[in-house]
């Protein structure tokens, strides 16, 4: 079973807007076992749509759109499906008195352009919104569904709950669609492909194996497609337990776990304290753990000390070592990190310290160059990092590392 997501608006195309149904749709479409074939966007034109519609149609059992249903006359989705279908426009009660009454709460007229939403097409399934003003429409053609939505956000993710999904799931017989995703951390992509070769090779042929990269982690998903659920959820367990037992020291969890979720986990554990000294970071670390419930157990205190007067006067860095190997340097780092955790009192302390751009880089400490440190309570640990040549990027990959650094000593520390 295929699905197709249309989204229609100018705002979209133009980048004035974000298109998070997409997103929400695909999600509710693949939990329900249809596959989503294809996500397109274009803008308010008729011919863009009736195109659109009947290439997708050729591929697909099933197309969502959203958009386009509004009372102004830059909103045509409702007028073109109608003439597509060849059918007229009907005036609905029941949507009209909706629209009436939620306009009157709010103190707006009830006017011709609001009544227009009442109407619809004759050959459509009205799907009730009790969110907004524009109902959804369900319509059938040659044993395909379209449905059309508004782009409200919000009002679009009720009428997929609500109206779309059990109508399709009594309309078609729905296999299921598995996705388990495991992430790792610690190791490249290039990497960890040759540690597990021998592990994916032995993947049977309906498990498909995709690598998923962000900074810091490597997310490995296994997916199955119109398949027994049950009995393949169980099969992607047994193979990722396999893995685990493959790969033990850089496995982080399942889903959207991270890593400074396993070192909040670690700390808590070990009723051990944290803090943190950045510079090229500028308070990222502290806020990917500070953004996490508990965290007031052990995280003690972030200092972001960018300029070479903050880390001398606040963490204590010698100005000689500054001035020797400069703010960018393993010496710096290490007393960085030995500095706040000692104005702290924390069993551990992480720092940064490293050139962000675009600007500051040189041929000796080119841009995107950091010094790592992680101070425990037995040692300290330094590591230079090349974290890319953006700006962003330099501080999301710094950042990712960093934690992952953290989490390597704690590991380690008996």
């Amino acid at each position: 079973m295929k699905g197709t997501i249309l989204t229609i608006g100018d705002e979209i195309l133009i980048g004035q807007i974000v298109d998070t149904n997409s997103v929400s749709i695909a999600r509710h479409l693949n939990a329900a076992g249809i596959v989503v074939c294809e996500k397109c966007s274009i803008g308010d034109d008729r011919r863009q749509i009736v195109q659109s519609l009947e290439r997708t149609l050729q591929q697909s059992n099933v197309v969502i759109i959203t958009g386009g249903l509004g009372p102004t006359k830059d909103d045509i989705t409702k007028k073109t499906l109608a003439e597509w279908f060849g059918c007229g426009m009907r005036y609905d009660e029941t949507v009209a008195a909706h629209v009436e009454r939620m306009l009157a709460s709010r103190g707006i007229a009830f006017n011709d352009l609001n009544r227009g939403q009442a109407l619809v097409p004759e050959c459509c399934t009205v799907l009730f919104n009790a969110h907004g003003t524009a109902p959804g429409m369900w319509f059938e053609r040659d044993s395909k569904v379209i449905v059309s939505l508004p782009g409200v956000p919000f009002e679009m993710e009720h009428l997929m709950q609500d109206e779309v999904m059990p109508r399709l799931k009594a309309r078609f017989d729905l296999k299921q669609i598995v996705h388990r995703t495991l992430i790792t951390a610690g190791l490249a992509e290039s990497m960890l492909a040759e540690a597990i070769a021998s592990w994916e090779e032995a993947l049977p042929p309906y498990l498909k194996l995709a690598y998923l990269p962000n900074p810091g982690a490597v997310r490995l998903r296994l997916s199955a497609y119109e398949v027994d659920g049950k009995q393949v959820a169980r099969e992607i367990e047994e193979r990722f337990e396999q893995l685990r037992q493959l790969i033990p020291q850089y496995v982080v969890g399942y889903e959207t776990a991270t890593v400074q979720e396993q070192v909040h986990r670690m700390l808590t554990e070990r009723r051990a304290t944290l803090a943190a000294a950045e510079s090229c970071t500028g308070g990222t670390i502290a806020s990917r753990f500070t953004a996490l419930a508990g965290a007031s157990a052990y995280f003690l205190c972030g200092v972001v000390s960018y300029s070479n007067e903050a880390k001398q006067h606040v963490l204590g860095v010698d100005a000689a070592s500054i001035e020797h190997y400069g703010a960018v340097s393993e010496p710096v780092a290490r007393q960085m990190a030995e500095g706040v955790r000692r104005i702290s009192g924390a069993d551990y302390a992480v720092a940064t310290t490293g050139i962000a751009g675009p600007m500051g880089g040189s041929p000796e400490k080119p841009v995107g160059t950091v010094w790592f440190a992680v101070a425990t309570p037995t040692r300290t640990v330094a590591v230079c990092k090349q974290c890319g040549t953006d700006r962003g990027q330099v501080i999301d990959r710094a950042s990712a590392f960093a934690i992952g650094l953290l989490r390597d000593a704690i590991a380690e520390e008996k």
